[in-house]
């Protein structure tokens, strides 16, 4: 088994492509060991000290560090990579693959319905891939007033550049679509 790495915008994440499926059409990011429990892969990442945080994209893994140098944490990271997946056991304990459905929790008013949708259209179509590529994911939590609220994860959470990518970027293309978007906040 052959895992390439790729270096991501944020030097405390390196983005790991095991050339297989991670987590077919989701992303998951898991932030503690305590949220790793649910994943074999997880625990046994988060068991490398230093290592802080785990995102499962489609078909990679970003890993974040707190500290210590990526020469020294990525042979461990490489290998319980591989032996996860040399294991045959499956992403999550419990077999069943979670969404990462973010409906539940964002906020709007219903006359902003289409406006919305058309968010979250360019969202899905125009960012979340670029955004893929480096590591991460964003996703949308809310519009109010002109204001749309965003999550940043895996790599793109705590990126030193993740500012410049919401304002020159993922603002300037929802404000050139949708005249009603004013601002892109990331949310609280």
């Amino acid at each position: 088994m052959f895992i390439q790495t790729e270096a991501t915008p944020n030097p405390a994440t390196l983005k790991f492509l095991p050339g297989r499926e991670v987590l077919p059409g989701g992303a998951l990011e898991l932030k503690s060991a305590t949220e790793a429990d649910r994943s074999p892969l997880a625990r046994a990442l988060f068991a490398i000290e230093g290592v802080t945080g785990v995102f499962y994209g489609g078909d990679f893994i970003t890993v974040t560090k707190a500290g210590g140098e990526w020469q020294h944490l990525k042979p461990a990271i490489l290998g319980a990579i591989m032996e996860h997946y040399l294991s045959g056991a499956p992403l999550m304990a419990d077999g069943d693959v979670p969404s990462q459905s973010n409906d539940d929790g964002e906020f709007y008013d219903e006359a902003d319905q289409d406006t919305v949708d058309t968010i979250k259209e360019l969202l899905d179509t125009r960012v979340r891939p670029a955004v893929a590529m480096d590591g991460g994911d964003i996703t949308f939590r809310g519009f109010r007033e002109g204001v749309v609220y965003l999550d940043m994860k895996g790599s793109c959470s705590g990126c030193p550049s993740s500012t410049a990518t919401l304002k020159q970027g993922i603002e300037n293309l929802l404000r050139h679509f949708v005249p009603e978007v004013e601002e892109v906040r990331p949310s609280a």
